[in-house]
């Protein structure tokens, strides 16, 4: 017999889930990097997001009204392609969420909207070298590993 699962509700994050959504990113830090992010940085930069629809995007997963997960895209413009991929980024379920089938239907939620745009070429994604659940996850969505490396320069601070 099958357990129970609640259903799950995707939909665009509202400004009112901001508060939620920075408590999920400071989550993602620390449990991936093991790094603190200061809450009021956090908390502007998903207000920023959501006030301005050209930097990107949050869906989140509810359960019960309750939101359980996220992701968020944002664009990168590819020439070759003459199109846009977009780059899921933040990806987060609550502790209490996981392995239900929320990341799952987060995903399958975005790629149904990128196939409905034809301006969208693709999708991409990141991830913590280490996090080896995440990447068996992302494997199992479709997504391949590629030969390019990411890499980064930060603003000194």
């Amino acid at each position: 017999m099958q357990p129970y699962r609640m259903q799950t509700v995707i939909r665009p994050a509202a400004f009112t889930d901001a508060p939620r959504i920075a408590e999920f990113n400071r989550l993602i830090a620390l449990e991936t990097e093991r790094r603190e992010l200061d809450p009021a940085t956090v908390l502007k930069g998903v207000e920023n997001c959501l006030r301005e629809p050209a930097r990107g995007f949050y869906l989140v997963a509810e359960r019960g009204g309750v939101v359980v997960g996220q992701l968020m895209i944002t664009y990168e413009w590819s020439d070759w392609r003459n199109g846009n991929f977009w780059w899921v980024q933040s990806v987060y379920v609550a502790a209490n969420a996981r392995r239900g089938g929320v990341c799952r239907a987060l995903f399958d939620h975005v790629r149904a909207l990128a196939l409905k745009d034809p301006a969208v070429c693709g999708l991409r994604l990141y991830h913590e070298v280490h996090n080896a659940q995440a990447q068996r996850a992302y494997l199992s969505f479709g997504f391949a590993d590629t030969p390019y490396r990411v890499m980064e320069w930060e603003r000194p601070r």
